[in-house]
Formats: structure tokens, C-alpha cells, sequence
């Protein structure tokens, strides 16, 4: 199964993609992670990404792509894998969707996971983290304990400069017009699957799972 998970920021598709490896086994594959390990060994497409970052430039898609097709051709592939993160616009979908042919590996399906944005928001800006021990709390879904503490190590729980309510928003308004309209065109090609996202961490994982047919 060769899926590409679409969904915004909250939207809980890292947590998912996690469980979907642990019980069938397709490697996860961030093309941030890809991007970062290609740097750190010298490759030829890492020492290019390390040129443009040294720069001040963005990675272009053409070396993205690149460090993505060398990752597909290890063989534990051969039998599936999860796209995180990528694509993330429709001309880096279109460039995808040629380098899978290319390499005989069409994607099966796009999983969107839906939330309302309503609800994405509470979930990130409502987030605190312990400065201690990392866990991590939702003054909305999950409160922490009255007197603010972690009930873990007795650690302070603060909000994360990214959690705030202007970045998030930002986070949102980015996804909206760069990222969304990928579900138009998975839409148009046949592949998209939606996953209503809202419910307990079992009760979406079901839904995935029926919708993909595993």
C-alpha cells in the first residue's frame, strides 16, 4: 500500500502514520528526516541541499525529489510506504506523480484527515508541555491538573512559542491556500480516501484502517 497522508497541522496524521507502521510494517518516509540524513552523509543531493540552506534558499523541489527517489529504491519499499509531509503543493504532487511512474511505484490512495479547523485550533494553541519530563497536556481535551503542575514530575507546563495563537494561525492560513487544494486534485485522480480525524486516537485509526481496506 503506497499512501500519501494529507492533513493540517493537529490533524493527528504523524500519531496515525506511527501505528500504521508499527502493525503492517510500511516505512514512513518524511522527506524532512530524508532531507536532514542526506546532509549529514554528503551525498550528492545533500551536499546540494546544503549549498541552497548555507545560502539562505530554499531546498528546491528538483532535490527533494531526487533524495525521495533514492529512498524508494531501498527494497523496504517494495511492499508499501508512507508519504509524511510530502507533497505539500500541487506542483510538488505533479512532480511525484511522475517520479513514482518512473520508478513503477504509483500511489494507491491520499488519506485526508479531516478535522474542523475549529477543532484543530483548540488542539494546538490549547497544548502544554512539561518543562521537565515532556508530557503533554490540552487545556481543552486533556487539562492538566489544577495546580498547573505535571502530574508526572511536579514539572512547570508552558505553551510553546509555536503554539501560540498568531503562529498557529499562520501555520493554518499556509496550509489552507499551499496544501488544501492537493485534495482537489487527488480528488480528480481517483485516490483520495477521507478519514473523519475527530475521536479518540482508536476510533480514527479504525476509520484509517477501513478506509485503506488493510
Amino acid at each position: 500500500m503506497r499512501i500519501v497522508l494529507l492533513g493540517a497541522p493537529g490533524s493527528g496524521k504523524g500519531t496515525q502514520a506511527k501505528k500504521l507502521v508499527a502493525d503492517y510494517g510500511y516505512p514512513q518516509i518524511s522527506t524532512g528526516d530524508l532531507l536532514r540524513d542526506a546532509v549529514a552523509r554528503g551525498t550528492e543531493y545533500g551536499l546540494q541541499a546544503k549549498a541552497a540552506m548555507e545560502a539562505g534558499q530554499l531546498v528546491s523541489d528538483e532535490i527533494v525529489l531526487g533524495i525521495l527517489k533514492d529512498r524508494l529504491a531501498q527494497p523496504d519499499t517494495s511492499a508499501g510506504f508512507i508519504l509524511d509531509g510530502f507533497p505539500r503543493n500541487l506542483s510538488q504532487a505533479s512532480s511525484l506523480e511522475e517520479v513514482l511512474a518512473e520508478i513503477g511505484q504509483p500511489l494507491d490512495a491520499a488519506v485526508l484527515m479531516d478535522l474542523d479547523f475549529d477543532i484543530l485550533f483548540k488542539r494546538l494553541t490549547g497544548r502544554r508541555s512539561c518543562t521537565g519530563c515532556g508530557r503533554v497536556y490540552n487545556i481543552h481535551f486533556l487539562p492538566p491538573p489544577a495546580d498547573g503542575r505535571c502530574e508526572s514530575c511536579g514539572g512547570e507546563l508552558v505553551q510553546r512559542a509555536d503554539d501560540k495563537e498568531e503562529t498557529i494561525g499562520r501555520r493554518l492560513e499556509v496550509y489552507q491556500k499551499e496544501t488544501a487544494p492537493l485534495v482537489d486534485y487527488y480528488r480528480e485522480l481517483g485516490k483520495l480516501k477521507v478519514v473523519d480525524a475527530e475521536g479518540s486516537f482508536d476510533e480514527v485509526y479504525a476509520r484509517l484502517v477501513s478506509a485503506l481496506g488493510l
